[in-house]
């Protein structure tokens, strides 16, 4: 895939959010919320098993 065929698909996906984001914005909010939740979910999640490994 081209540099270009990247920037096109970019431009794309970035006009899609914004789009979602206009048409639906409680609905955004909301995935934008729980994308955060799993996201913390994780981080807290590689601290707990490094924690165990370290002997914490």
């Amino acid at each position: 895939m081209g540099p270009r065929t990247k920037k096109v698909i970019l431009f794309l996906v970035l006009a899609f959010f914004i789009y979602a984001i206009f048409t639906s914005p409680d609905q955004a909010a909301g995935i934008i919320t729980s994308i955060w939740n799993i996201l913390v979910q994780g981080f807290y999640a590689l601290l707990e098993f490094f924690d165990s490994l370290l002997g914490g």
